[in-house]
């Protein structure tokens, strides 16, 4: 396995990686993509005062894989995880685990107690639901039709 390094700062380059891994990973469509790559350029015009929070692993300056995460608002101690991506070509190396692993830690630093991860019901997402449920997560709500019809929206959630 390769060595990485953690960085919770953007930097100007990771705009178009971002948009790379999103483009290219078959699970995210156009509107999605945008958003991913939004809040990247959020940060980094307004700086942690938009309460998105990044871990972004590298390896030999180039980006494998990120998560993008927050406070919940109105919550004490909940946080949502938005993003977590890796480049195809390093999937199923273990580097999704190494990036939830280094989020969680910071969320806990910060004095979150609980994480909360939204997905599909589609068949496409069984490896995604099967990853978090492998990394501790439980399925905690399910809300019918709500991306499309037969497509739910799953939220799972790990609590300390």
């Amino acid at each position: 396995m390769e060595t990485y390094t953690f960085r919770e700062q953007p930097v100007a380059s990771d705009i178009q990686s971002v948009a790379s891994i999103l483009g290219t990973s078959g699970f995210f469509n156009a509107e999605e993509q945008k958003v991913g790559v939004s809040l990247v350029c959020e940060r980094l015009e307004q700086g942690e005062s938009c309460e998105y929070f990044f871990q972004f692993a590298v390896h030999e300056s180039s980006l494998r894989g990120y998560t993008c995460f927050g406070p919940i608002p109105g919550t004490k101690s909940s946080y949502d995880l938005y993003w977590i991506a890796v480049d195809t070509t390093y999937r199923g190396q273990g580097l999704g685990t190494l990036l939830l692993r280094q989020t969680e830690q910071e969320i806990q630093k910060r004095g979150g107690t609980r994480i909360y991860i939204e997905t599909s019901s589609t068949d496409q997402y069984v490896p995604t639901r099967s990853f978090y449920e492998r990394n501790g997560y439980h399925l905690e709500a399910e809300l019918e039709n709500y991306y499309a019809p037969n497509d739910n929206k799953l939220i799972y959630v790990k609590a300390w």
